[in-house]
């Protein structure tokens, strides 16, 4: 037992550290799951054929007979291909190595023996979590194979269609929409299924004894409650007795109210969620553009340099964390985001690489430390995309150079300057930025003000950095969430923030270790 143990987990590593494996893996995680794949789609499509070429065998089939090579591929070849999806889908579902690695990790740290009875549980369960939800449920009826023989499951074809809820995201994003209003939907139902087993047994119990009325059966009363209440009324199943028809206005204004209550659902999810859904599709356009020109910030001259680049045909996003200016860069015909520039996520989201699809970051607030906020934000994501940045201030510059800025501008040479640029006439550059160089020895760093330095350091002028030639480009306050540029001496120091120093890479060693000797030496 033991061997077989030992075996199972050396090939559990195998597999956890094996190239080809992880990388078939990964492959067609990317062609089942990953909406960003770029073959994912067509492979979507070709379902997609599939499932309608199968139910139109079905549709054939009802009036005519069907040629034995189109049966055999109906219930055969799609079934086989379907089958081959599923395994797939529940293979990528969860990783058996990795619950096998874990278990031998925990098993030695605690110095017990391998439990592979909790192992066999956990993968089963991960396994089954798979195997009984609603699209692994719909994609294992849609694999019967065996539905042609029996006449009563080919309905099980229809099935088939369910997975195009699968490959189409629109569909996706309709039941997510949808998903948001799931407890209002829920009472809705309750709401509706209380009026139809109600109204069905007091229209039965007053119309079953009536000869004259076409209800005679439960099942017909139930019939009749579900399409009063719908209001679709077929006029098929009908009451003739006083007392049913009273039932029978009842019902009918219960209807409208379900009508109405469901619309409104529908108005207020959509409305909610519009705006989530209209930015997922700027994103989807944004990540189809080849080169990109990202402009951070849409105020007075952001909005002359994109019009420039408009009439020059790039393309263009536009980041800005106020809404109203989104709202101008739309109107003015860009793809706009309401995102903060300055931050991480933003770029995140985007989903973009800067190596491949970025062109030229423009730092266009007009106003200095946003800028250097967002170039550094830039910088700390890719260290080789252009970045250029307009200054309003001169005593400025040398903090956007520090942060990593490319090219830097004063606001009335920057329309002109990007219009000659990108319109097809190169500008000669002679700005060097020593401070990016590989051979410079001057770094930016962002040292953390822990517990035992606040206590030790209150304030900014005891800091002593100027002792050790390490310039204080400023401070990062966590409690207001705030970049401060040239902070005055008594400036307090709390727990959480973050100091953003400049100068040579030994002299910041130095600085941090005398703030690690306060430390000590307070303790």
């Amino acid at each position: 037992m033991n061997f077989f143990i030992r075996l199972l987990v050396d090939f559990a590593y195998f597999l956890d550290t094996s190239v080809w494996y992880q990388k078939k893996r990964r492959f067609f995680y990317n062609l089942l799951e990953n909406d960003d794949y770029k073959y994912k789609k067509y492979f979507d499509v070709f379902m997609m054929i599939l499932i309608f070429i199968s139910v139109s065998i079905l549709i054939y089939e009802v009036k005519r007979t069907a040629h034995d090579a189109l049966k055999f591929f109906n219930a055969y070849i799609v079934s086989l291909i379907f089958l081959i999806e599923y395994l797939l889908r529940l293979w990528i579902s969860s990783s058996v190595s990795k619950v096998i690695i874990h278990q031998d990790e925990y098993s030695d740290l605690l110095g017990q023996k391998f439990d592979l009875l909790f192992v066999i549980k956990r993968i089963a369960k991960d396994k089954l979590e798979y195997i009984v939800s609603p699209k692994a449920l719909i994609d294992f009826f849609a694999i019967m194979p065996f539905f042609h023989e029996l006449r009563l499951l080919r309905i099980f074809i229809l099935f088939r269609v369910f997975k195009l809820f699968r490959y189409t995201k629109s569909f996706q994003t309709f039941t997510s929409v949808l998903a948001t209003k799931k407890f209002e939907f829920l009472t809705l139902g309750m709401f509706a299924a209380i009026v139809i087993f109600v109204s069905s047994v007091l229209i039965y119990v007053m119309e079953a004894n009536n000869p004259n009325s076409s209800i005679d059966t439960l099942y017909e009363a139930v019939y009749w409650s579900i399409v009063t209440i719908s209001t679709v009324g077929y006029g098929d199943v009908t009451a003739v007795t006083q007392e049913g028809q009273f039932v029978s206005v009842v019902v009918i204004f219960a209807g409208i109210a379900v009508i109405a209550f469901t619309t409104s659902l529908f108005v207020s999810a959509f409305t909610e969620k519009l705006e989530d859904i209209k930015e997922s599709k700027t994103i989807q356009d944004v990540s189809k553009f080849k080169r990109v020109y990202i402009i951070c910030g849409y105020e007075s001259i952001a909005r002359e340099v994109a019009k420039k680049l408009l009439r020059s045909k790039m393309h263009i996003v536009v980041l800005d964390d106020d809404a109203t200016r989104v709202e101008l860069a739309k109107k003015d015909g860009l793809e706009a985001l309401n995102y903060n520039p300055g931050s991480v996520e933003s770029y995140k989201k985007l989903n973009l690489d800067f190596d491949k699809h970025v062109q030229t970051v423009l730092c266009l607030r007009e106003n200095d430390v946003q800028n250097v906020y967002t170039a550094l934000t830039i910088r700390s994501i890719n260290d080789n995309v252009k970045i250029m940045s307009l200054l309003m201030n001169h005593a400025n510059k040398s903090k956007l150079v520090y942060s990593g800025v490319n090219e830097i501008l004063y606001d009335k040479e920057f329309v002109g300057l990007i219009a000659r640029e990108y319109v097809g006439q190169p500008v000669a550059f002679e700005a060097i930025h020593a401070l990016r160089a590989e051979e410079s020895n001057i770094k930016i760093e962002e040292i953390l003000i822990t517990e035992r330095v606040s206590q030790t350091t209150v304030t900014v002028g005891d800091l002593e950095n100027i002792k050790f030639r390490v310039v204080l480009l400023g401070i990062h306050k966590k409690s207001s969430g705030r970049f401060y540029f040239n902070p005055i001496d008594s400036t307090l120091l709390e727990t959480g923030d973050f100091l953003l120093v400049i100068g040579n890479y030994m002299f910041i060693r130095e600085f941090m270790k005398s703030l690690s000797k306060k430390e000590k030496m307070k303790g």
